[in-house]
């Protein structure tokens, strides 16, 4: 009978081990080493399943956890969207919440009158922001954005359709959805858009499998888009709070679409201020059609059921929804060679720091793995980078270096903020320095190994629970293969200190990179400008989280809360990256303090 991972006693067993003082040296890296291939070498124990539409099916039976973390991942994203709609996938992220026939309305047959009229007054307004578009374009409009600027028909028509909306407001029952789960019990709703792939998740009691069944597969097969124009504007308002409203986000927005010449990832997950507002109905409708098909949709179930019965269930509630007419396309568009380097320079609220991209490969490439172990050789705060940059040479007070390996094309990161009285240059280099050596010596044994138990560690904490190996699986089956969550860790183990050397020559090269330096705007001051690339909502998180950070007093917790974090900035994007960066400094800055105590 196959170990279970929730047999497993990592802690207990490492920490009797390392406090033998037997073992030192080439001893506890033998040890160590036979440690991590041994915690690699179990198998999550996948069921998958077909149902007769095509929709996939992974389950993981876990009878010691008396829940179930159940979700689908939609294999869409911002890269499968066009010019013109951009965004529509991140928008799907709210529409699909917004209830079915009979969950979000008191009176179905009302709404869908409504939602007829509101259609028909939306194709004449769109009539109208033509004309004004035209205007735009020969100078006699400065801004499409503004009220004033519009035309008296489109003052009209909008008049009209906010009546609509009013008559919808009356007869919608708000967030039923969500009420419906958390009175049976279920925990941690909640979805998110990437630019390959859309998911939804949530916990739910054992007993309540069957009620999960019948929510998800009922809003897949008879989703009611209510409230479409009005989320889109919600949409809208989230882009401008989060991108144009924050120091960083306009210029990380611009620095991704420098960076991506051809390919659809340099347009934002979030869309074109410009695409948001135009969006149609009739377009979702034919994207939705089009990417939320069956056979273009995994579920994915993790805890306490039996796996021949849940299939059972499955095939009943979403075996029903028919298979799509046609499969969804692949993403054609490559991104072409870069042939000379790129730079950009923007003065911003923040503090100097310099952000650097480098192409790479895709998820599953088999450079991927010696990439992701660069990027732990570089980062985290025994990592060349900081030993380097902010321990050695003291021109930065943090580094950072990942490796994202998305479905269709990789990028390298690396940065970091520059020390007061030194310039992002200086860090720049500083970064170069530490590649340049990587290209002509060999990463040592020990230092490789320390790196590979690192991995290790982390694949175990993120296996320890039902909703840590649900969003591994929506991660690893939404770029392109769930079996990944039982071959990666091997891979990993089994780069060698020359498959670090090859890609480090391969890919760090001058024409293949991208450099972002920010410098602080003339005449403003350093006060408080660790939050200033934060949104509005993440600042006072932020504070509350210094506070409490202050009043930890234990190094081993904040060490542990640290790897973690830097695990999750792995798979970051854009939107969480700027809080998780401030997040990660202030674990340092108290750690500091500590160690020197």
């Amino acid at each position: 009978m196959p170990l279970t991972l929730t047999r497993l006693r990592f802690g207990g067993v490492l920490a009797r081990v390392i406090n033998k003082p037997v073992l030192h040296g080439a001893a506890v890296a033998l040890f160590l080493f036979g440690w991590a291939g041994s915690l690699c070498a179990q198998k999550v124990p996948v069921i998958e399943r077909s149902l007769s539409n095509g929709m996939r099916l992974l389950m993981v039976e876990r009878p010691d956890e008396p829940t179930v973390a159940g979700g689908w991942v939609a294999r869409v994203g911002a890269s499968n969207e066009r010019p013109g709609i951009t965004g529509i996938a991140h928008l799907f992220e709210h529409m699909m919440f917004k209830g079915t026939p009979t969950i979000g309305t008191k009176d179905y047959k009302k709404d869908l009158e409504i939602i007829t009229e509101q259609e028909r007054i939306r194709d004449l307004m769109r009539a109208e922001e033509a004309k004004m578009r035209a205007m735009w374009r020969r100078g006699e409009i400065a801004d499409l954005t503004k009220i004033e600027t519009k035309t008296p028909r489109w003052k009209e028509l909008e008049k009209q359709f906010n009546e609509l909306i009013t008559k919808q407001r009356e007869i919608l029952v708000k967030n039923e959805f969500d009420r419906i789960y958390t009175t049976a019990g279920g925990t941690g709703m909640n979805a998110f858009t990437s630019a390959d792939m859309t998911a939804y998740h949530i916990t739910v009691p054992a007993n309540k499998l069957e009620l999960w069944m019948w929510m998800e597969s009922e809003r897949i097969l008879r989703p009611v888009f209510r409230e479409f124009y009005a989320e889109r504007d919600v949409v809208y308002e989230e882009r401008r709070m989060r991108t144009e409203s924050t120091p960083l986000g306009k210029f990380a927005e611009a620095f991704e679409s420098l960076f991506w010449e051809s390919h659809p990832y340099g347009w934002p997950v979030i869309g074109w201020p410009s695409d948001i507002p135009a969006i149609s109905k009739a377009q979702a409708d034919e994207f939705y059609q089009t990417y939320y098909a069956p056979q273009n949709i995994t579920l994915i179930l993790i805890g306490d059921f039996k796996a021949d019965a849940a299939a059972q269930q499955a095939e009943r509630y979403f075996g029903r929804i028919p298979r799509g007419k046609q499969e969804a396309p692949d993403v054609v568009t490559l991104e072409v060679k870069q042939v000379a380097e790129k730079r950009m320079y923007a003065e911003a609220d923040a503090n100097p720091q310099v952000d650097i991209y480098w192409h790479t490969v895709a998820f599953g490439h088999r450079d991927s793995y010696p990439l992701a172990v660069l990027a732990q050789v570089l980062s985290t705060h025994t990592g060349r980078l900081y030993k380097g940059l902010v321990l050695g040479a003291k021109v930065a007070t943090e580094t950072f270096a990942w490796n994202a390996a998305q479905k269709w094309a990789g990028v390298f990161n690396a940065g970091g903020e520059a020390r007061e009285g030194h310039t992002p240059e200086e860090v720049e280099k500083g970064i170069y320095a530490e590649l340049e050596r990587l290209k002509t010596e060999l990463v040592p044994a020990n230092e490789l190994q320390k790196v590979k138990n690192n991995f290790a560690a982390g694949e175990y904490r993120r296996l320890s629970a039902n909703h840590p190996i649900l969003m591994q699986l929506i991660q690893y089956e939404g770029r392109g293969d769930w079996r990944e969550i039982n071959e990666s860790g091997p891979r990993i183990q089994a780069v060698t200190p020359e498959d670090i050397q090859r890609v480090v020559r391969e890919y760090f090269t001058k024409e293949n990179r991208a450099v972002g330096i920010y410098t602080r705007k003339p005449g403003k001051s350093g006060a408080d400008d660790d939050l200033a690339g934060l949104t509005p909502e993440q600042k006072p998180v932020i504070r509350q989280i210094t506070g409490a950070l202050q009043k930890e007093t234990s190094v081993e917790k904040l060490t542990e809360q640290l790897k973690k974090l830097e695990e999750r900035m792995a798979s970051a994007d854009a939107k969480n990256k700027p809080f998780l960066t401030i997040y990660r400094k202030k674990l340092q800055e108290r750690l500091a303090e500590l160690n020197k105590k």
